[in-house]
């Protein structure tokens, strides 16, 4: 017990290092979220789709998630798996401070819709997936011997593919920007312990936010009658989009380096 191994020997962080990490992505409550409506299509989203008679089409709400049950009572995004392989190169300023720049690309297969419940008993579901996903983060911390405690944080990029669904069968539907690039923000901080000289693991929480807000979706249709609420302030149809902007995600990993 008294023979100390060669991980435990302490020294600089300076230098390269590639590595990976997994790990879960969760994503924030949005329940608030809801779709907004444009029927005039003058580009403004602030109007409700209204019936002949005057009511909200669309009085039954929204959920934050998907669904494609018209009589749904809840909504769920769906959380999952992330990976990352990474490289960096710290450097090591006396005996505590360490500083350095990293950058990583990696997948993920996360999802995150808002519905819209309709008097006709229809729903309609706009859901945004990420995929890829690269970010180039800044990241500085402190040296306890073999272990460093840090903080990153940086630019985030994200490959987004969208959909939309509905059981509508009456009116047409056109969407644009169906998959797109999107981008943002990564922060966070970790831990991370030397084993040896040249391997490192430690765990690494990180919260990434995107900017998207270019899916629209164009209700329309022919030969139907001028009463339908898509239709009823212009005969072009309405244009309509979900009122989160952004696709923000948090993620726990365990993350592995190699030193040289």
């Amino acid at each position: 017990m008294g023979a100390s191994p060669a991980a435990a020997q302490s020294g600089s962080w300076t230098g390269p290092y590639f590595g990976g990490r997994l790990g879960y992505t969760s994503q924030p409550n949005d329940k608030d979220e809801r779709v907004l409506f444009d029927t005039d299509l003058n580009g403004s989203f602030e109007d409700t789709v209204q019936t002949v008679a005057g009511a909200d089409a669309f009085q039954r709400g929204f959920c934050g998630g998907a669904t494609t049950d018209p009589n749904a009572t809840n909504c769920r995004d769906r959380d999952g798996t992330e990976w990352a392989a990474h490289a960096g190169y710290d450097v090591q300023f006396g005996t505590s401070l360490v500083a350095g720049v990293v950058a990583e690309y990696g997948r993920s297969d996360i999802e995150d819709g808002v519905s819209a419940f309709s008097s006709t008993l229809a729903v309609y579901t706009l859901s945004r997936r990420l995929r890829d996903h690269a970010s180039l983060r800044a990241r500085a911390g402190i040296s306890f011997g073999n272990t460093l405690a840090y903080a990153t944080g940086g630019l985030a990029y994200g490959k987004i593919e969208r959909r939309f669904t509905t059981s509508n069968t009456a009116n047409s539907f056109d969407t644009t920007n169906d998959d797109d690039n999107a981008y943002g923000y990564r922060y966070g901080g970790g831990v991370e312990q030397r084993v040896s000289d040249r391997f490192s693991i430690g765990v690494q929480y990180l919260r990434t936010s995107l900017k998207d807000n270019d899916f629209q979706v164009r209700a329309g249709g022919t030969g139907l009658p001028v009463s339908n609420p898509f239709l009823l302030t212009n005969a072009e149809g309405t244009d309509f989009r979900r009122s989160g902007d952004r696709f923000t995600s948090n993620n726990l990993s365990v993350v592995a380096s190699f030193h040289f």
